[in-house]
C-alpha cells in the first residue's frame, strides 16, 4: 500500500536562511548633520556679532603734527661726525569716540636724506584716551653721530639756503581699548616730514617752513 501523506507532511518546512540583521547606522548619520548644523549657525553666530562690533568700535588711525621746533646744535664741519641737539613737539590725536590707544615701547629719532643722525631715544608709555588730544617734546640728539658725507655737504649746503628738510620718526607698539577689551599690539610707524627754517650760527626755536600731516602706518 502507497504511502499516504499525513497533513503534517504538507506543511512547508522551515527556511534555513537567517533573516537580515537589521542596520542602526541610520540614527549617528543624522546625528552628524545636527551637530555639524549647530557648529555652522554658532560660527555664523559669532561672526555677525564680531562683524558688528566692528562696525560700532570700528577704530581710526591717530593723526600725528608737528607743530614746532627747536634747533640747539647742528654742527657738520667735522667730517665724518657730526653734533645735534634738536627739539620737535609732536601733537596727536585720537579721533575715536569709542576707542582709546595705549602706546608702548615709543622711540623717536631724526633723518636727513634718509639717513639718521640722532640716536633713537626711548619715550615713555603713553594712553591716549577717547577723542582727545596730546602733546609732547622729546629732546633729540647727542655730541657727536657718524654721518656720511653726502649728510655733511648736504647739511652745510642747506643751511646757506637757510632751509633744511628733516623727517621726525615715531614708532613702537599700540593697542586700541574699548571698555574692558583690549586688542593685540600693533606696530605703529609715524612719519613727519618738516621743514625749519635754519641760519648758520642761530639756535634756539626756528620757524617751520612747512609740515604737513604726517604719515602712519599701522
Amino acid at each position: 500500500m502507497a504511502d499516504q501523506e499525513t497533513p503534517l507532511d504538507k506543511m512547508p518546512k522551515e527556511s534555513k536562511t537567517k533573516p537580515p540583521k537589521q542596520s542602526h547606522g541610520g540614527g549617528g548619520g543624522g546625528g552628524g548633520r545636527s551637530c555639524g548644523l549647530c557648529l555652522f549657525i554658532f560660527l555664523l553666530l559669532v561672526g555677525v556679532t564680531a562683524l558688528t562690533l566692528w562696525l560700532i568700535y570700528r577704530p581710526h588711525k591717530p593723526r600725528f603734527t608737528v607743530v614746532n621746533a627747536a634747533i640747539y646744535q647742528l654742527n657738520a664741519t667735522s667730517q665724518p661726525f657730526i653734533s645735534t641737539s634738536m627739539q620737535f613737539t609732536v601733537v596727536t590725536r585720537n579721533p575715536n569716540r569709542r576707542v582709546s590707544i595705549l602706546y608702548d615701547r615709543l622711540q623717536a629719532y631724526v633723518l636727513y636724506k634718509n639717513q639718521q643722525i640722532t640716536p633713537p631715544l626711548d619715550l615713555p608709555p603713553l594712553f591716549h584716551e577717547t577723542k582727545t588730544t596730546v602733546a609732547f617734546s622729546p629732546v633729540l640728539g647727542s655730541e657727536t653721530v657718524p654721518a656720511s658725507a653726502e649728510v655733511v655737504n648736504g647739511l652745510m649746503m642747506d643751511e646757506t639756503y637757510g632751509v633744511v628738510s628733516l623727517r621726525v620718526v615715531v614708532l613702537g607698539k599700540l593697542r586700541w581699548k574699548a571698555g574692558a577689551i583690549k586688542t593685540g599690539k600693533y606696530d605703529v610707524y609715524v612719519r613727519c616730514d618738516v621743514w625749519v627754517g635754519l641760519k648758520k650760527g642761530v639756535t634756539g626755536p626756528v620757524p617751520l617752513v612747512g609740515a604737513p600731516p604726517c604719515k602712519v602706518d599701522i
